[in-house]
């Protein structure tokens, strides 16, 4: 089991704390059962994620979890009162992966690893609640497993090919902060319409989250 190099050792970093903002628990059981495992010499910052109590306490609320996001609404709820948990523990994630000997890698670890939890923390949430917005349960379920499967295979690249996984990020960032913008928007044209209708104003009528336009459509003028 050899050591990580100083590009896995950043791209792990800004995996955890990219994937803490989709699914907290299962980074801290996947992380921790890497290094039980003998299948990543982990950081020294990390090795309390292989400990049994951590492995037993991560993997109950990975079992909880996988559950409650795939319940329309209940995910939303759950979103909500991870804000203030995902964010911090992604940050702290991060930092972890250099631990106290590297100060200033550290804390720019935290800083970064804090943003990206709460970049994908907000285009989950937000994303998710526009999708609750369907009377179907298929569409949120489906989202759910995408992020299901998202969060091993961030991790394995990190460590496996850790360029290209900082290549993938970018461009997930990138998407993530088109998704926030567009689902934000429809959500706000969604509360608005439902203070019209509460006020006895005329309503014209709920705008699709997500449009597609052919581009071989003309517009008149």
């Amino acid at each position: 089991m050899n050591s990580l190099d100083t590009a896995q050792l950043i791209a792990l970093a800004g995996a955890l704390g990219w994937a803490s903002g989709v699914r907290l628990y299962l980074v801290v059981l996947l992380t921790g059962l890497a290094g039980f495992m003998g299948w990543v010499a982990l950081p020294q910052g990390l090795h309390l994620l292989a400990h049994p109590v951590v492995l037993g306490a991560s993997g109950f609320m990975v079992f909880v979890e996988f559950f409650a996001d795939k319940i329309p609404g209940l995910d939303s709820l759950w979103d909500v009162v991870h804000t203030v948990i995902r964010i911090p523990a992604g940050a702290a994630l991060a930092a972890g992966v250099f631990g106290a000997d590297s100060g200033v890698m550290a804390l720019l670890a935290a800083l970064a690893g804090g943003t990206l939890a709460a970049t994908s923390h907000a285009a989950k949430a937000t994303t998710r609640a526009a999708i609750n917005t369907s009377p179907e349960p298929f569409s949120n379920v489906g989202a759910s497993l995408v992020e299901d499967g998202m969060v091993p295979a961030g991790l394995w690249l990190a460590i496996a090919h850790p360029l290209v996984f900082v290549g993938v990020l970018v461009l997930v960032l990138i998407f993530s902060v088109w998704l926030i913008r567009t689902c934000w928007r429809f959500l706000r044209q969604l509360f608005a319409r439902v203070a019209r209708i509460f006020s006895g104003k005329p309503d014209s009528g709920p705008a699709p989250a997500f449009t597609l336009t052919s581009p071989f459509s003309e517009k008149n003028d």
